[in-house]
């Protein structure tokens, strides 16, 4: 039985624009605005900074291939679940896909509690009445009751987009892009007439910010200590190939597998533009004292500048939030298929063509975010990098073993360099995976964050455990891709 004609289709409408804007929406936040000043103090000066980000981008370049080849050659929704399965069997498959679904589905809720901090603390300060009912405080932090209306109805609307269809979500990231874009030619704009080169210097210094300083004591080392945070900025391009069983009917798969690449580059040239325009501004030693220069700097020179900026930057989470509400219900789509997760999670609504019940789940954990307070959930920002970048490395073992075991895989698109480039994907990935779990390192996990990994895993374990005995007995599955054949 085909799962397109089970429990209704999946619309096929998006085109090489959608699923771009999907992935550079997803991976350009507010992190630009928010934490340019922190990336210029840890690094210590914003050329370390922008060198770190490039460095990190050509990084990830494998595994964006490594996508592209896989989802150009299997293109189904949550199809991390399918390839881990087809190499590494159905435990490896069910662990991955559990954790990038836990990954994925954190930022949706995180979103949500930017724009109503961004709310509180930015706009409050022009206008009072938007802190004058305070409901409760969580961790140390104000939640404030118009704030959290604020973001609630941001947070209802990407949802509501959602559920609509994969075209009704593509046409808001496309419209969020351009506002990101928008943003960033604000910022070179008044670089290059506030501004000028010489305000990055000097090229390396320390220097003490409003909430951290720099520890590194060289240039290199300053770029090493930004490198290390970049694939948390860079998570998003993943979201890329969960929805390919939407693309628009006569799709050029040969283009889609660049499409991650370029995604991947254009969100690294964005940053560096980002880092140079308000790096530039002013002399840089003297921007990063503000906590958030970058709205600090614009308020001094425009409020009409600061306040366009700071709607960009309100706006901008919405842009994460829908990219990572997509690909976590197709992800949890793909593991209901498998009978990973309860049967409800393989039924698409037969109008919309999305997944109901992941869909009802993420509706409900995003807008519980902006009432959990701006402190609560920092801790899960190092568990949702390691859950993407261990997923992604899953994803590059598994596209170098299919390259053995299913030689004759029809591949429209095929990672550069052939299985050189794929060992180059599963290097990069298992490096990155290591700095995060190695003591020591920059990056490692804390016991608060390690307890969160070790408990989510228990918690999967016990569904699948739960659920081996249903799955066993349950009947075929085929989903059909134009001349692909998927069974379960």
């Amino acid at each position: 039985m085909s799962a397109s004609n089970q429990k209704g289709s999946m619309q096929k409408t998006l085109s090489l624009w959608n699923f771009f804007t999907i992935g550079f929406g997803a991976i350009i936040g507010t992190g630009w605005v928010l934490m340019v000043g922190d990336w210029m103090i840890i690094g210590g000066g914003p050329v370390a900074a922008m060198i770190a980000f490039i460095i990190g981008a050509v990084f990830l370049l494998p595994i964006g291939a490594v996508f592209g080849e896989l989802t150009a050659a299997i293109p189904i929704s949550g199809g991390i679940v399918e390839y881990v399965d087809r190499t590494y069997g159905n435990t490896m498959s069910y662990i991955t896909g559990w954790f990038l679904a836990l990954g994925n589905a954190i930022l949706c809720p995180w979103e949500a509690i930017a724009i109503s901090t961004l709310v509180s603390d930015m706009f409050g300060d022009l206008f009072p009445i938007l802190r004058s009912i305070k409901l409760y405080s969580i961790m140390g932090a104000d939640v404030y009751l118009l704030p959290t209306v604020i973001a609630l109805s941001f947070a209802v609307y990407v949802i509501i987009q959602n559920f609509r269809g994969a075209s009704a979500a593509a046409s808001l990231q496309a419209f969020l892009t351009k506002a990101l874009l928008c943003g960033m030619i604000l910022a070179m704009g008044i670089s290059l007439v506030k501004g000028g080169p010489e305000n990055i210097q000097p090229i390396f210094a320390s220097v003490e910010g409003a909430a951290s300083s720099t520890s590194a004591s060289t240039m290199f080392a300053g770029i090493i200590s930004v490198l290390v945070m970049t694939p948390f900025f860079y998570a998003g391009f993943d979201t890329i190939p969960q929805q390919a069983e939407e693309a628009a009917e006569g799709l050029d798969w040969n283009k889609f597998g660049r499409v991650i690449s370029l995604a991947l580059l254009a969100s690294g040239g964005f940053y560096m533009v980002c880092i140079y325009s308000f790096g530039s501004i002013i002399p840089w030693t003297d921007f990063v004292k503000s906590s958030v220069p970058a709205l600090a700097c614009l308020k001094t020179i425009n409020i009409f500048l600061y306040i366009a900026m700071l709607c960009i930057a309100t706006i901008g989470p919405m842009g994460p939030m829908n990219s990572f509400y997509g690909a976590t219900s197709r992800i949890m789509l793909a593991m209901g298929r498998k009978g990973q997760l309860p049967r409800s999670f393989a039924e698409v609504d037969p109008v919309s063509g999305t997944p109901k019940t992941a869909n009802i789940l993420l509706a409900v954990l995003t807008v519980i975010g902006p009432f959990l307070g701006k402190k609560m959930l920092v801790p899960l920002t190092n568990v949702s990098a390691l859950a993407f970048i261990f997923a992604c490395t899953m994803v590059s073992f598994s596209c170098y073993k299919m390259r053995l075991t299913e030689p004759d895989l029809p591949r429209p698109y095929k990672v550069p360099g052939g299985k050189f480039g794929i060992s180059l994907a599963c290097l990069a990935g298992s490096l990155i995976v290591l700095l995060m779990i190695v003591p020591g390192s920059p990056a490692t996990l804390n016991a608060v964050e390690w307890s969160i990994v070790l408990g989510w895993l228990a918690i999967g374990l016990i569904i699948k455990t739960l659920h081996r005995n249903k799955t066993s007995g349950s009947t075929t599955i085929s989903i059909s891709i134009d001349d692909t054949q998927i069974h379960k």
